[in-house]
């Protein structure tokens, strides 16, 4: 069992920056990547990065491309993504997940079977 971990949520205004972090504890030895997804009221969890657990392989929506950053440092069980020229429209609850069994769709929900349970971002315009 993974236990993962979120904070750095919080208010900000546009144009502006936030770190979040993710914390995994348990069997971190069976993790093979971690991502994030965010979700707003009366949608899907929509996929925001993804990064491998040895720290390898970033990738990003397009909606965030060029403004966050997903990283890993290695012997550390934490995932940041830092976020910059943040916009209104990424205000969402954003979720840590990881996988034991990544598959090639690193993009999609199900393909993490393991979820923390999510920090408010908010930007405010």
């Amino acid at each position: 069992q993974v236990l993962l971990v979120e904070s750095g949520g919080g208010l900000v205004q546009a144009g502006g920056s936030l770190r979040l972090s993710c914390t995994a504890s348990g069997r971190t030895s069976s993790i093979t990547a971690m991502a994030w997804f965010r979700q707003t009221p009366g949608k899907d969890h929509e996929f925001v990065s993804r990064i491998r657990w040895t720290g390898s392989g970033p990738t990003y929506a397009d909606s965030v491309k060029g403004r966050f950053t997903i990283s890993r440092v290695n012997a550390q069980n934490t995932v940041w993504l830092q976020m910059n020229s943040l916009k209104p429209e990424d205000t969402a609850v954003y979720y840590c997940a990881a996988t034991d069994n990544e598959s090639g769709r690193s993009y999609l929900k199900g393909a993490y079977n393991y979820w923390g349970q999510g920090t408010q971002v908010t930007v405010s315009s």
